[in-house]
């Protein structure tokens, strides 16, 4: 009788404690480096006091920020400076490799020579991003495959899933790094206020003082590395040797687009002030194109130079010799980058969820409705034979999924896990890898923030087999069940698993083992609440090869201890409360 009187009484303080903060409130100071969440309204939000506080002629960390001097981050000598931009070094050209910046290549064609047409969709593996953090930046990859993507951080990821390197920027990135041909990585952060130069071996080449970065960078045939500052509103244009400006482009109002470069060198980009600007080499205006609306996007350039844009619910084609237009098509509000295939097609996302499909000419191929969104990351990827590549976002409402689409609009698969703010990138051997985001519920009703870089392709053959899951398949909600799980290692390598209960993201384990192979592993787990659930598990070995998954379906009805009680409907809003509860009258 004691105990029951306990377990009540516990009860009565935990609803008493939980429902006090509702009433009276707390009073809780918001980082000044508040993540933008999927919550959010970003047109609001693009206007806030975070994007009007940077002062592009501060000082920052003692380096002068003038375009004529910047301190060489990896001399031991801190006092060295380098002269402008007029360095007799050679300056890297972009990188031959299958993916080395964002939409694969400087026109932002989004189209890889590689065929993914034995790839099934199955995800080989992802990795999860060391810090609470979303990931924005999509993928790129280098000459040995090693795969680069961000968040907070930039990670360098093996081809196996193995983390080889990463480098905090105390910043955050919402952007595609790009990659040299001697390897350097270019990035830059929004709110750290910096742009970075990397060493392949995650070492810091170079840093420079920069508004908020949204756009990802270009690299010119000379190595000149273009972006857009969206605080000082300008294109600028960098010496890739020591960051040295060598000129910057100013315009009415914010710029998040990503430059494309045509076959001349023209420099292409839009702004919020609602021009397309085509600038000179030199840095010269050579023509702007009014579109009457914003440009959040990006633009593209087809083979025959047309430069494509996205604004105020239409996709435009301009000439590139004057600026002028060729034609338009409503397509819905467009924030994302046309992506044009080798037959000159375009395809491009809009905020209606709808990725259309465009012949050179304007008029619609087809139209595929996604049930989503598409962001101004969200831009297709092209395989060699046409297969369209894309992911979606639940931000303004909807579902979102990650999407492979025959040439002609009919779909070959679709995933899911969170929503999708970035754009694929194609591996040589047809894996296709792409970032996403979502919400992870630590216990019922508490979310972090977290980012995820996944691979798609074929699973190995040496990977771990399915797992045999056995164990009760009816029970009672509340009681605690033992289940076994058992791969096997075509190779005899250490196995570890992964297991998902189906009752909630704060029950799913993270990576367990090692265990030897065809070793049986035990794990028990209770469920709070009457259901049907599936188990799922899958093995991984010592060198990162993942197998696939094995299912068990179980069903736990009420349990009998409570059934039919009002006390029973209240203890389900509090699962660890139940646990409690349980626990004291069955002891």
């Amino acid at each position: 009788m004691k105990k029951i009187i306990l377990a009540f009484g516990m009860v009565f303080l935990f609803i008493i404690s939980t429902v006090t903060p509702m009433v009276f409130g707390y009073n809780v100071k918001t980082s000044d480096k508040e993540t933008i969440t999927k919550d959010n309204n970003f047109e609001n939000y693009q206007y806030s006091e975070y994007y009007d506080c940077y002062n592009i002629n501060e000082k920052s960390n003692n380096i002068k920020f003038d375009g004529k001097n910047v301190v060489d981050q990896d001399s031991s000598n801190s006092n060295l400076v380098f002269n402008t931009g007029e360095s007799t070094k050679k300056l890297g050209d972009p990188m031959s490799s299958p993916w080395p910046m964002f939409c694969h290549d400087v026109k932002h064609s989004g189209r890889s020579p590689f065929s993914t047409a034995e790839n099934p969709g199955i995800e080989k593996w992802h990795v999860r991003a060391v810090q609470n953090a979303y990931m924005h930046g999509s993928p790129v990859i280098d000459t040995e495959g090693t795969i680069y993507t961000a968040g907070y951080n930039i990670y360098s990821i093996n081809p196996n899933g193995t983390i080889k390197w990463t480098y905090d920027t105390n910043g955050y990135i919402w952007s595609t790094p790009a990659l040299d041909e001697e390897g350097t990585i270019y990035v830059g952060t929004v709110y750290g206020s910096n742009f970075y130069a990397f060493y392949p071996d995650g070492n810091l080449k170079w840093k420079i003082p920069s508004g908020n970065v949204f756009s990802s960078p270009v690299i010119g045939n000379d190595g000149t590395i273009y972006y857009c500052d969206e605080s000082s509103h300008s294109l600028r244009a960098l010496n890739s040797y020591n960051g040295a400006e060598k000129w910057f482009y100013p315009v009415g109002d914010k710029t998040m687009s990503s430059p494309a470069i045509g076959q001349d060198g023209t420099v292409y980009f839009g702004s919020i002030d609602n021009y397309l600007y085509a600038i000179n080499p030199d840095g010269t205006l050579k023509w702007k194109f009014n579109t009457k609306n914003w440009v959040h996007g990006s633009p593209s350039v087809g083979d025959d130079g047309t430069v494509y844009i996205g604004s105020d619910y239409n996709l435009y084609a301009i000439y590139p010799n004057n600026g002028t237009m060729k034609w338009k098509v409503n397509t819905g509000a467009i924030w994302s980058t046309p992506v044009i295939d080798k037959n000159g097609i375009i395809y491009v996302g809009s905020n209606d969820g709808n990725l259309y499909s465009i012949y050179p000419n304007g008029t619609i191929n087809w139209t595929y409705y996604t049930g989503g969104h598409f962001w101004f990351g969200n831009s297709p990827a092209l395989s060699k034979e046409g297969i369209i590549y894309f992911g979606t976002t639940s931000f303004g409402g909807g579902s979102a999924h990650f999407f492979a689409l025959n040439p002609d609009g009919t779909e070959k698969w679709r995933f899911n896990s969170g929503w999708y703010e970035t754009s694929p990138a194609i591996g040589e051997d047809g894996t296709v890898y792409i970032a996403s985001s979502r919400d992870w519920e630590v216990r019922p009703g508490v979310f972090i923030h977290t980012g995820y870089l996944h691979a798609f392709n074929y699973l190995d053959p040496n990977a771990p087999l399915t797992p045999d899951i056995y164990g009760q398949t009816n029970g009672n909600a509340g009681t605690e069940y033992e289940y076994t799980f058992k791969s096997t290692s075509p190779i005899n390598r250490d196995v570890y698993y992964y297991i998902e209960w189906g009752d909630g993201d704060w029950t799913i384990t993270d990576w367990i083992g090692p265990y030897d192979s065809g070793e049986v592993v035990k794990v028990s787990h209770t469920w709070s609440g009457q259901g049907t659930y599936t188990i799922r598990a899958r093995a991984k070995d010592s060198d990162n090869l993942w197998g696939p998954w094995g299912e068990l379906t179980v069903t736990m009805p009420r349990d009998k201890i409570a059934t039919n009680t009002l006390l029973l409907k209240l203890l389900e809003r509090f699962p660890l409360l139940q646990q409690i509860f349980i626990h004291y009258n069955k002891s």
